[in-house]
C-alpha cells in the first residue's frame, strides 16, 4: 500500500503538506494541492482513518440515533442526514432507540464509546437520562424533529441570543426540527371552511414535542374557526399505526362521531384508514380526513390525501451542518432551527379533484425559517 511519503515524493513536496490537503488543516496553493491529489490518484493511496483520529482525536463520524428507521418520515431524513455527512467527509453511525428511554440512553453510550466527533438525537418522550449523560460527558449533539425541554437547554438570555456567551457549565444542545403548530392549524380551519363542526384528532405520543405542538396547533385551529374544544375528540394514536387504529374506532363509537379526522403523523393515517375501512366508512364521504406527513404513496390513495409534508431530507441536512457548526465552535450560543412545512392540498378533505399534475396543487403552510439563540 502506498504511504504519505510516497504521495509526497511523488508530489514534490513534504508530508506535512501532504497531511494539510487531505485533512484541511491550512490552506495550499492550488497547483501544490492539485498536485499532491494526482499523486493520491496515481498511486491509489487511501489515508489511515484510525491513525488519523489518534493524531487528530476525531474519527470524522457522526452518530445517528433515530426511532422508527422504517417510517418513511425518518428514512428521508436519515438520506438528508448521509448525504450532508458524507459530503463534508464524514460518516455514518446508526442505532435505533426504538422510543424507548432505557435502550436510548444504552444506545448513545455505545454510540459515545465508539469515538464519534459528535451526535444527532431524536429524543424520546422522556429523555432526562439521555440529557443527563450528553450533559456529563460534554458530547456535541443536535436533537432533531422533536425538542427538549427549553429550560433544560437555554443557555443564552432570553431574546435572539446574538452575541451572547453561554453561561458557565451550560449546556449547548442545538436543535433542528419543523414547525408544527400553524400547519396543524392550517389542516384544522381548512375543514372547518367546508363546513365541518366537529373535528377529531388522533395525537401522537404523549410526551413528545411534536405532539404537544400538534395537539397546541388542532386547538389554535378550532379557536380561529370560532369551534368549542372538546376533549373527547382528541384522542392518543401514541405514533404508531395500531395505537391509532383503536384511537380512530374509538371515537366512531362516539354518540356524536366527528365528520373530520386530522392524523398527527404518516403511520397513524395508516391506522386510521384501516379503522375507518373497517366501520365501512367513507373517505371523504362519511368523514373527511387530513394527516400530518406527506409520504410517497399518499398520492396513490382513493381518494388522494391531503397532507402536511415536512422537509424530511432538509430536515437531516441542517442538522449535520449545524453539528458541524458546534464542532468547528464549541463556545457558540445553541441554536433552534425551525423549518417551514408545505400544505399539500388534494382530496381527502373533500374538495374536488384540482386542474393540473398530481399532487401539484400545494403552498407553504409557514413561509420563514426560524433560526432562534433558546428552544422554542
Amino acid at each position: 500500500m502506498a504511504t504519505m511519503a510516497d504521495v509526497a515524493r511523488s508530489a514534490g513536496v513534504s508530508v506535512a503538506t501532504v497531511s494539510h490537503v487531505l485533512n484541511g488543516t491550512r490552506p495550499v496553493l492550488p497547483h501544490t494541492r492539485q498536485a499532491v491529489l494526482d499523486a493520491v490518484d496515481a498511486l491509489g493511496y487511501t489515508p489511515n482513518t484510525l491513525a488519523r483520529s489518534l493524531v487528530t482525536s476525531r474519527t470524522r463520524s457522526i452518530g445517528l440515533a433515530v426511532s422508527a428507521i422504517s417510517n418513511p418520515y425518518f428514512t428521508e431524513i436519515l438520506q438528508g442526514v448521509e448525504a450532508a455527512a458524507l459530503e463534508a467527509g464524514y460518516s455514518l453511525l446508526l442505532a435505533d432507540p426504538h422510543d424507548d428511554p432505557r435502550h436510548e440512553r444504552k444506545v448513545v453510550q455505545l454510540l459515545h464509546e465508539r469515538r464519534v466527533d459528535g451526535m444527532i438525537v431524536a429524543p424520546s418522550a422522556d429523555p432526562a437520562d439521555l440529557v443527563d449523560y450528553l450533559r456529563r460527558h460534554a458530547v456535541p449533539t443536535v436533537f432533531l424533529d422533536r425538542l427538549v425541554d427549553a429550560h433544560a437547554t437555554q443557555d443564552v438570555p432570553p431574546g435572539d441570543g446574538a452575541g451572547a456567551a453561554p453561561r458557565a457549565n451550560a449546556l449547548c444542545f442545538d436543535q433542528v426540527c419543523a414547525e408544527s403548530a400553524a400547519p396543524t392549524a392550517l389542516l384544522v380551519t381548512h375543514l372547518a371552511g367546508l363546513g365541518h363542526r366537529r373535528i377529531a384528532m388522533v395525537a401522537g405520543l404523549p410526551g413528545l414535542s411534536t405532539t404537544g405542538e400538534r395537539v397546541a396547533g388542532y386547538r389554535e385551529g378550532l379557536a380561529a374557526a370560532g369551534l368549542a374544544y372538546d376533549d373527547r375528540l382528541v384522542v392518543s394514536g401514541n405514533s404508531e399505526s395500531a395505537g391509532a387504529e383503536r384511537a380512530t374506532a374509538a371515537l366512531l363509537g362516539l354518540p356524536d362521531p366527528p365528520t373530520a379526522l386530522v392524523t398527527a403523523n404518516n403511520a397513524m393515517t395508516i391506522g386510521a384508514l384501516r379503522a375507518l375501512r373497517r366501520h365501512g366508512r367513507s373517505v371523504p364521504d362519511d368523514i373527511a380526513l387530513c394527516c400530518f406527513d406527506d409520504f410517497a404513496w399518499a398520492d396513490l390513495f382513493s381518494p388522494r390525501l391531503t397532507a402536511i409534508a415536512q422537509p424530511s431530507r432538509e430536515l437531516g441536512g441542517r442538522a449535520v451542518r449545524v453539528l458541524l457548526d458546534r464542532l468547528a465552535e464549541p463556545e457558540r450560543p445553541a441554536r433552534t432551527l425551525r423549518l417551514p412545512c408545505t400544505f399539500v392540498h388534494r382530496t381527502s378533505c373533500g374538495c374536488p379533484e384540482e386542474p393540473g399534475p398530481a399532487g401539484a396543487a400545494g403552498y407553504t403552510a409557514s413561509s420563514t425559517l426560524s433560526e432562534k439563540g433558546t428552544a422554542t
